[in-house]
């Protein structure tokens, strides 16, 4: 009997003028692990040079998403004992990251179902960035005892007034119009037309351009149902002004309205640590010229994260023993600039030259 080869995490193909990757561990909802960013990085390198390709075109495996994130339990398991695997993780995706945000073809990602963390990074560093009715988009990682990165912290800030502080801050997922509207997607396209989408892209020319992509986006796109979570932007607006967290939970409380209230409600259940990690990381990036001055920031957050119990105990209530019900280590008075500054003090080699 003829065994079957088993399918590699992440399928390089050449369709037509279009280098694909596909997303390819959807058992994991195709979280990535270092192999799958390697392969990722060499795809890039293949099509970037390759004049019969276009344009690259993203997706993930399986029926509930294109990326769930990075694979937190491999650095559950390794942090404490062995570090650097997490850390060398974080700093090959990182430089991915920035690698798609500066690719030199259009870069297509399709962000169906389910989108999070490195999912982020894959994908609204892209020059298309298109959503469906099955997204769900977020950056939930202070409720993992961790914070927001894979260059986050340069997306986030750029979002109209304070819903990127929102998003970063809750972990809130939210739908394609909201995605959009944060300026963390470009183009809303229903499920059912993206098979004709793809037919499009593939039947390109190889000398096809960024507008001749846009155009067959275009011409399958629409408006993006009604999000009721943008009914709020004046109300987050005003409350997540603030450069403490202390101010915004304050903001919050005097509000008062459900709204309010359901917010300053998940925002107790994140970790203090975590909360003022990446509302300073989040201003850090307001500022910031580059992307990759946040990346770098982010990679000294991570590198650091490994000592941080809060991180394993978010993961071990989220991922590991699933009950949902984490035991941080302070609370926000006990989170002071003192602790917080040991995120920020890491000294190892930069991600980018210059850095």
């Amino acid at each position: 009997m003829e065994m079957q080869t088993a399918q590699p995490e992440v399928i390089v193909e050449r369709q037509g003028a279009i280098g694909r990757l596909r997303l390819n561990r959807p058992r994991a909802l195709n979280s990535l692990n270092l192999a799958m960013i390697r392969a990722i990085d060499a795809a890039l390198t293949e099509f970037e040079d390759d004049p019969a390709i276009a344009a690259v075109l993203v997706t993930g495996e399986g029926e509930r998403g294109l990326c769930a994130g990075g694979d937190i339990r491999m650095i559950y398991e390794s942090g404490r004992e062995r570090p650097q695997e997490g850390a060398q993780f974080w700093r090959e995706e990182f430089i991915v990251n920035s690698r798609i945000a500066a690719y030199g073809k259009p870069y297509v990602a399709i962000m169906d179902g389910i989108v999070m963390g490195g999912g982020v990074g894959i994908s609204s560093h892209g020059s298309h960035r298109i959503v469906t009715e099955k997204t769900r988009f977020a950056m939930p990682e202070t409720g993992i005892g961790y914070f927001t990165d894979v260059g986050a912290t340069w997306l986030l800030p750029r979002a109209p007034g304070e819903f990127g502080t929102y998003l970063g801050l809750t972990g809130r997922d939210v739908g394609a119009a909201a995605a959009i509207y944060a300026r963390l997607a470009d183009s809303f396209v229903s499920s059912e037309k993206l098979d004709q989408l793809i037919g499009s892209l593939v039947g390109l020319s190889p000398s096809a351009t960024a507008e001749d992509v846009s155009a067959a986006i275009r011409a399958v796109s629409s408006e993006a149902p009604a999000s009721a979570l943008l009914a709020h932007i004046a109300l987050i607006d005003r409350c997540f002004a603030f450069d403490t967290v202390e101010e915004i939970l304050a903001a919050l409380e005097k509000d008062g309205s459900d709204f309010a209230r359901e917010t300053l409600a998940l925002l107790k259940t994140r970790s203090a640590i975590s909360l003022k990690l990446t509302l300073s990381l989040l201003r850090a990036g307001r500022e910031s010229v580059t992307l990759n001055d946040c990346l770098e920031r982010e990679y000294a957050g991570c590198v650091a994260m490994l000592s941080n119990p809060d991180f394993y105990e978010g993961v071990r209530a989220a991922v590991i023993d699933k009950d949902r019900n984490p035991k941080w280590s302070v609370g926000l008075k006990e989170a002071t600039p003192q602790m917080l500054a040991r995120f920020g003090n890491f000294n190892g080699a930069p991600l980018f030259a210059g850095g």
